[in-house]
């Protein structure tokens, strides 16, 4: 079939079309610098800093990511995440013989720890300040990195200089709240637009050890796993975050503990779940995100039953790439 002879747009489907396009056309104006906050602190934590004490530094600051700066060439060195973490507990896992030399291990093995067991890379991506937030945008998609470090030259010793970092939470966010005008036109349901995974899904029971879990996230390549009960209703989240406290100080005897043991070591501000149905607007997902510290949303059914999972890489790929090939038809 041509494209002259492709079934022509509904006005539903225009009025999502016309929704997303002008959401693409504020982040090509707009930079990543404009979604920073007026007010906010940086932690950048040195490669020569042990492992071991960048847990606590995490833990102590209430934060789940640091940029990392490599001090002897003086330049931006990727981002400590949970995923680096999650990769220690592999390692001491595989080489419980090496306990010991893990426990004095810097961040600049992390490289070391990786290449040991098959894992990918850490992240050197970023972005300049001052470039486009839809380029920091589709960077993020390509690495399918949640995070992207803003980099800038210092113009007095023109050297690298971490000035902070955006999330696609931050990001979303950002649209959210400043193109509400716009999104109120995604009304399209998350069925409909096939938003999220919905086959294949691993889950945990509540008595399940934390080890176990990890290893079905390393094993799906997923950074949540849903906690159910005996019929399948959704009861809680386990992040990748969560792994963090739960190796506070070395403590990787905990990791035989239950989930729902770890889950009761979650911060006291910790934003909780999102839940949605697949028959759920766009636009509402939006509002939502707007009012809430949301990092994914579970879908389920009436009865709470898990049904899917949407995470904001999902979103973030439909708003930025969804009919991009069809835009021209009618615009």
């Amino acid at each position: 079939m041509t494209p002259s002879e492709s079934k022509p747009l509904s006005p539903l489907d225009k009025e999502q079309l016309q929704g997303l396009n002008a959401i693409r056309d504020f982040l090509k104006v707009r930079t990543s610098y404009d979604v920073l906050p007026l007010s906010f602190r940086l932690i950048v934590l040195d490669t020569e800093l042990l492992i071991k004490k960048s847990l606590n530094i995490l833990i102590q600051n209430s934060i789940v990511s640091a940029p990392l700066w490599d001090s002897h060439n003086a330049r931006f060195a990727g981002i400590l995440t949970s995923t680096d973490f999650i990769n220690v507990i592999q390692y001491y896992c595989q080489f419980p013989d090496e306990m010991s030399k893990l426990e004095q291990f810097r961040l600049s093995s992390l490289r070391d720890i990786e290449k040991a067991i098959g894992a990918y890379p850490i992240e050197t991506v970023s972005v300049h300040p001052s470039r486009p937030l839809y380029e920091a945008c589709r960077r993020m998609l390509k690495t399918r990195a949640r995070r992207i470090p803003l980099v800038d030259i210092d113009s007095e010793t023109h050297k690298e200089m971490v000035v902070s970092v955006i999330t696609q939470y931050r990001i979303l966010k950002f649209i959210a709240v400043n193109n509400e005008h716009n999104t109120v036109l995604l009304k399209k349901t998350v069925r409909d637009v096939g938003l999220g995974s919905y086959t294949n899904l691993a889950t945990a029971r509540m008595g399940s050890p934390v080890l176990d879990v990890v290893h079905l996230m390393v094993d799906n390549n997923i950074s949540c796993v849903p906690i159910v009960d005996g019929e399948n209703r959704v009861l809680n989240v386990f992040e990748a975050v969560d792994v963090i406290p739960c190796i506070k100080g070395g403590a990787y005897d905990d990791l035989d503990n239950s989930v729902g043991e770890a889950l009761c070591k979650r911060p006291d501000d910790s934003p909780g779940i999102y839940t949605c149905g697949e028959h759920d607007r766009l636009d509402s997902i939006f509002d939502t995100i707007r009012k809430s510290r949301v990092h994914r949303l579970i879908v389920v059914d009436d009865d709470n039953k898990l049904k899917g999972i949407i995470s904001l890489s999902d979103i973030l790929k439909y708003v930025l790439l969804s009919g991009v090939e069809d835009t021209s038809r009618w615009s």
